[in-house]
This record gives C-alpha cells, sequence and structure tokens, in this order.
C-alpha cells in the first residue's frame, strides 16, 4: 500500500505514517515534522475510541473521508491531531503522537515557550499540536489537498525499527497494541499507563 492510501483500517496505516511529513504553512512560517510514533483508533469496536458510542458533532471527522485532518482538545488544555483512515462513513483515525522537527525549528520552539530541547520540541500529541501551530480551526482540514495542513511521504522506514506496543495513557483497552514508534528515537514519548486503566471484560 502507497502510504498516502489512506483508505484502510487505522490499525494497517498507523505503522505506515512513521516517517511521513506533517506540514503546516502560515504568515509565520513553515514548520514540518516527520512523525516517530502514532497510535490507532477504531470506532464502534474500540472502546478507547471517541467515535465507541457514535457519532456526535465532536467526533464526526472521523467518520470520513479519509484523509482529513480530526483536532480535538485533551483534558481541556492540548490540542491533538489525528489522521483520518477508513472508509467514508466507519469511524477510524490514527492519532500523531510524537516526531521531529524537520523544517522551522526555530519557530517551533518559540511557540513551546523558547526552551524546549530538539528532542522535545513535538515528543507527545500536544507538545507536536503546539510546536505546529495546529488548533481546533483546522479540525477536517484536508490534508491531501489543503494549502496549510498537509500531509506528505518522507524517508522510507525500515521495518526493522518499527516498535508496537500498548497505547499511552487511555482507561480503556489499554492492552492493545496499537501505538507504533520508531526504536531507540529521543522523540518518542515515554509509556505511561493509565492510573484508571480498567482491566479487561471477564477479569
Amino acid at each position: 500500500m502507497n502510504v498516502m492510501d489512506l483508505a484502510h483500517p487505522a490499525e494497517e496505516v498507523a505503522p505506515r505514517l512513521l516517517g511521513a511529513v506533517l506540514t503546516h504553512a502560515t504568515p509565520e512560517g513553515t514548520v514540518s515534522i516527520s512523525i516517530t510514533e502514532t497510535e490507532a483508533y477504531s470506532g464502534a469496536t474500540d472502546p478507547a475510541s471517541h467515535a465507541y458510542r457514535g457519532m456526535t458533532p465532536r467526533n464526526a471527522v472521523m467518520f470520513g473521508p479519509a484523509g482529513h485532518l480530526y483536532v480535538y482538545r485533551s483534558h481541556g488544555l492540548h490540542w491533538c491531531a489525528n489522521v483520518v483512515t477508513g472508509t467514508d462513513g466507519t469511524a477510524s483515525a490514527v492519532l500523531v503522537r510524537a516526531g521531529r522537527v524537520i523544517e522551522g525549528e526555530d519557530l517551533a520552539r518559540r511557540r513551546r515557550g523558547g526552551t524546549a530541547e530538539d528532542a522535545r520540541l513535538a515528543r507527545g500529541p500536544g507538545n507536536l499540536c503546539q510546536a505546529l501551530g495546529v488548533t481546533a480551526e483546522h479540525n477536517g482540514t484536508d490534508l491531501l489537498t489543503g494549502t496549510s495542513v498537509a500531509l506528505s511521504e518522507g524517508e522510507p522506514v525500515p521495518a526493522a525499527l518499527v516498535r508496537v506496543g500498548p497505547r499511552v495513557g487511555v482507561s480503556r483497552a489499554h492492552d492493545w497494541e496499537h501505538r507504533f514508534y520508531l526504536a531507540g528515537d529521543p522523540t518518542v514519548s515515554a509509556y505511561r499507563l493509565s492510573p484508571r486503566a480498567r482491566p479487561p471484560r471477564g477479569t
């Protein structure tokens, strides 16, 4: 599958987005980030997904079409960017958890307060959105044809560098191995089990 062929389940697309580049061009300048960590979220079958209980005004973008940006606010504090995947009408998205700034480092650092180390500029979904300057106004943006926020292919990532593990900080389905990241990359966020994590049903 082509990296930009996003009309597939999130867990298939998520590892292929490693190495892809997310770019935001603004009057301030352009910031580009090479993706180093992703998490897959499905719909009605995934208890950790925003779409688990169906469509709402908040999560409507998750239901398609693929290739659009789903932006939501986490804990009322941070914006998080997701690439919508799957077929139109079926909720599916990949959270972009972390990346390495490859263009616009000075601008990304200013947006992050001016003191963040290189590896931490886009480490974690909130920091990534802050570095890119992505907010709620970009929710629904077409990443494949848009002129502001865009997704493009980057350098191919060797399969040997891809690692798989449980998603970070979710309270439901916390043991699902739907997190994909580059081994040994300092921009990848640390694994953290949610203190509200619920045991699998039946245990």
